[in-house]
């Protein structure tokens, strides 16, 4: 379980693909330090809940599956990509962000970027039947990052990103047509489950 707090930019310094079609993607951090890491740890990258498969100084490894890689922005990314790294939250850690899965539900596309005073407010197209997930000022998780939600249409919504999370995180990055990784409350999707039961 993560809270959407990045807690550091990692650069991936490797990448290999497996025979199964898995990609094995070695990741280079500093402030989450390896050593610390235990082989099994799990650690959200760009939000994805991965596995630690080994480590060394300096870096870890981690396994994608190819569930994850058709639901992520990992199949895009190559050696020198940097991603957003979180560490699962202690249980007796403050809760800053709100509870985040590390389960990505689907991609969306940076629609539009717009300054808003020393803020910039991002648009994200989403597909329609993901429209039942977003509510103005609830929250959503973008590439890991804890956001809450602004304005909202049938297929797209807004957050906004304030300077410090713009200086911390890859949301600097977030061009028009950059692809991010989406997860959506778990609580409603967990109310949705129990209404149709």
């Amino acid at each position: 379980m993560f809270t959407g707090l990045v807690e550091e930019v990692g650069k991936i310094s490797k990448i290999e693909k497996t025979s199964t079609g898995e990609y094995l993607i070695q990741v280079k951090c500093s402030l989450i330090s390896p050593q610390k890491l235990s082989i099994g740890e799990s650690v959200a990258v760009n939000g994805i809940c991965l596995t630690v498969v080994n480590k060394s100084k300096g870096s870890f490894k981690t396994l994608a599956s190819k569930e994850t890689l058709s639901r992520s922005n990992l199949s895009n990314k190559v050696k020198g990509s940097y991603v957003n790294l979180e560490r699962a939250m202690k249980a007796e850690s403050r809760f800053g962000g709100h509870i985040v899965s590390g389960h990505i539900d689907t991609t969306a596309k940076v629609k539009s970027v717009y300054e808003a005073g020393k803020s910039n407010e991002y648009w994200f197209e989403i597909k329609k039947k993901f429209g039942k997930y977003i509510i103005e000022k609830g929250s959503v998780a973008i590439d890991g990052i804890s956001l809450t939600i602004n304005e909202v249409n049938s297929t797209s919504f807004s957050v906004n990103i304030i300077p410090h999370t713009s200086d911390n995180t890859l949301s600097n990055t977030w061009k028009k047509d950059v692809l991010v990784n989406i997860e959506f409350d778990m609580i409603g999707k967990y109310i949705e489950r129990l209404i149709k039961k």
